[in-house]
């Protein structure tokens, strides 16, 4: 994958909660972009369990957790709609080229987002493909209709999803630095253990 000194990867996420996914996702996107932005958004298609305050502030510890200099958390691009986001991206990077970052999960769901075709038009889908979520050429296809560019990123990001975390609880499904936070503040339901 080739790319300009003034690319940047823009990775939005739920975090509910952010997992060894999101963590691996993040420090390998480290590897091929000159600059990696994340944050903490709501999507309009989940019912999210905690609120957009918590759920930043747990990425806000697993990015001081990466601590890489090319990666950096910019809550105020966080938006329920893309397009919104990228607006405030092209206002604060002008001269920047984005690759809007997604899991192969997301991908059927580029086409229904709102102003698809603009987007698409401003910035290219880099997939992240994640372990038992394979992409259909369909759905590359349906992507690429719409003007789209795509890149496959180069590695495969583990299982551990946010959904999997919220049905049942379990600490080896999330970086061990969110856990005092989530005992602390009882967030979804994690037994503490610690006698």
């Amino acid at each position: 994958m080739k790319l300009k000194n003034n690319s940047i990867a823009l990775f939005g996420t739920s975090a509910d909660p952010p997992t060894l996914g999101h963590e691996a996702l993040l420090s390998e996107l480290t590897k091929i972009f000159p600059k990696v932005i994340t944050w903490a958004s709501d999507n309009p298609d989940k019912n999210h369990q905690i609120p957009l305050l918590k759920r930043t502030q747990l990425l806000r510890i697993l990015v001081k957790k990466i601590s890489h200099p090319k990666l950096e958390l910019v809550q105020e691009l966080s938006s329920p709609r893309t397009i919104h986001t990228l607006k405030k991206a092209f206002q604060l990077w002008p001269e920047a080229s984005f690759s809007f970052v997604i899991g192969s999960d997301l991908a059927m769901h580029v086409p229904k987002w709102l102003n698809a075709k603009s987007i698409l038009s401003k910035v290219r889908i880099a997939i992240a493909m994640r372990d038992g979520w394979p992409i259909s050429d369909v759905q590359l296809a349906e992507i690429k209709k719409l003007g789209g560019k795509i890149e496959i990123l180069p590695f495969t990001i583990p299982e551990s999803s946010s959904s999997k975390f919220r049905e049942r609880p379990q600490k080896v499904l999330i970086p061990k630095e969110l856990v005092p936070l989530l005992l602390e503040e009882n967030l979804y339901g994690l037994a503490d253990n610690r006698k």
